[in-house]
């Protein structure tokens, strides 16, 4: 009996320190997720697709209506197609002076816009120039672009003009080459005694 409430009394312990143990467990996996915050992954990528999802519908929403304005634009500008194929001569002629009415009136209306637009941008170079004055800054003219190589190139024809082979030649004396020739001709002084000696004696044996 003693042994079996020993046994019971262990295996009792051992379950109290295994619940304390799952018990730290929990808490610590619970303070982990608290940490995370309300945006986990898991809902993080769920809000990336929502996001997406909504984008694309936004998109194709306003390709739609870009496209029903279009449409009511040109349905206001040209028209109706009218039924051409059961009408008569007259109808055709009443239907094509309407189309001609209607494409006159598009191109006045059409220059009257681009006269405006044109008018526009001046008034507003105008205004930009005169905001740029009272700020003291001017804008800078637009600088035609220029081969940096060009100068150079310009600079080399130039040099090659100005040069001149002939002039450039050393101008050499004849002098200077017929110096060896002299020296070589021109006999040392002990020489010419001994010359002069034998000119006598020939002049005495005559």
């Amino acid at each position: 009996m003693a042994d079996d409430e020993a046994k019971k009394a262990k295996q009792a312990e051992i379950d109290r320190k295994r619940a304390e143990v799952r018990k730290r467990l929990e808490e610590a996996s619970k303070a982990k997720k608290a940490k995370k915050g309300f945006m986990t992954p898991e809902r993080k990528k769920k809000l990336r697709l929502l996001l997406r999802k909504k984008a694309a519908e936004e998109l194709k929403k306003e390709q739609e209506r870009k496209a029903a304005e279009r449409r009511r634009i040109i349905d206001d500008r040209c028209g109706k197609p009218k039924n051409v194929e059961d009408a008569n001569e007259d109808t055709l002629k009443s239907i094509v002076k309407q189309y001609f009415d209607r494409v006159l009136l598009c191109e006045g209306q059409k220059w009257d816009l681009e006269h405006e637009v044109k008018k526009k941008d001046f008034e507003i170079a105008d205004l930009n120039s005169q905001v740029n004055d009272l700020r003291g800054k001017f804008q800078k003219p637009t600088l035609k672009k220029v081969s940096k190589y060009e100068n150079k190139f310009a600079k080399l024809q130039k040099k090659a003009a100005e040069f001149n082979f002939r002039n450039q030649l050393k101008v050499v004396k004849k002098k200077e080459f017929t110096l060896e020739e002299e020296d070589k001709e021109k006999k040392p002084d002990w020489s010419k005694g001994k010359d002069d000696k034998k000119v006598k004696e020939e002049e005495v044996e005559a």
